[in-house]
């Protein structure tokens, strides 16, 4: 399972390595709100998420996070895919400017309910880009420290920083390591005679019984670990806390969270003032 990307760290020297993480998270959130921003058309949601594809996948690719990775990330959304096509084909939308694509005895199927549908997947491919470039290019402390430093602001409410950064740190860490801990225990199940693929209804929940039980066992193993190994280095999340390497925003950082803000900004004004810059040059549009 050395294909699961997201949750994994890329220890390579790249200049998205060397950005601070802060910058990292402000400019990944600021993606993601842009990913899922609406476009008033056709035409310019086509344009704005290729170019957004464009710009995230350069991005992923200056982190040298393999390409196998995210094709292996993406393997599971062709369930997606049939599941969004069948609600939109079922469920219509009440304007289909696309065109109908087929009728058959009264039933009608719009090329607008395969559009919706690919729009869906491709927010979610490139949010797993997103997430996948955060997480390869940063290490979990300081993608904790960069949580704790945003949420610092609430501790005037009293809320946890320190524990919901780390909470949340510790999550994203231990999703490839569940995942190989799932492909361990398949693995050994199914030397034991266990199928997960044939069979009747039972007998592939009485496989998958065979592997929630272990897999269970196993994160509640690793977690108690995990609290032994934090409580004999006193880890106290309460208490102030020094640390060895000091983070300081460089050049480099205020460009990129800029650059963010620039794509965000720009997606959002021609979101909110549902502007079509095809219409605005007199080509017709859908």
């Amino acid at each position: 399972m050395t294909s699961i990307a997201l949750g994994k760290y890329v220890p390579y020297d790249t200049w998205v390595h060397r950005l601070d993480a802060r910058t990292k998270l402000f400019a990944t959130i600021l993606l993601m709100v842009a990913v899922f921003l609406p476009m008033p058309t056709w035409s310019m949601t086509l344009l704005f998420q290729g170019a957004l594809l464009v710009i995230i996948s350069i991005l992923l690719a200056c982190t040298k996070t393999p390409l196998s990775w995210i094709l292996s990330s993406l393997k599971m959304l062709w369930i997606m895919v049939i599941f969004l096509l069948v609600v939109y084909i079922v469920v219509p939308k009440s304007e289909n400017v696309l065109g109908i694509a087929w009728s058959v005895n009264g039933w009608t199927v719009y090329w607008d309910s395969f559009a919706e549908a690919a729009r869906i997947v491709a927010r979610l491919v490139m949010m797993i880009m997103i997430g996948t470039a955060l997480t390869s290019s940063t290490k979990p402390l300081d993608l904790t420290y960069a949580l704790e430093w945003y949420f610092t602001p609430l501790k005037v409410i009293h809320f946890p920083a320190a524990e919901v950064a780390m909470t949340i740190s510790i999550a994203l860490r231990f999703i490839p390591t569940l995942l190989e801990d799932t492909m361990r225990v398949m693995r050994a199940q199914a030397s034991r005679g266990v199928d997960f693929q044939h069979g009747g209804l039972f007998r592939r929940i009485a496989g998958l019984t065979s592997l929630i039980i272990p897999l269970f066992v196993s994160s509640l193993t690793r977690s108690q670990e995990l609290g032994d190994a934090m409580e004999c280095r006193c880890y106290d999340p309460r208490e102030k806390r020094t640390r060895y390497r000091l983070f300081h925003f460089r050049a480099a950082d205020f460009v990129i969270a800029f650059f963010a803000a620039a794509i965000l900004v720009g997606v959002a004004v021609t979101s909110g003032l549902h502007l079509d810059f095809f219409s605005m040059m007199g080509v017709t549009t859908l």
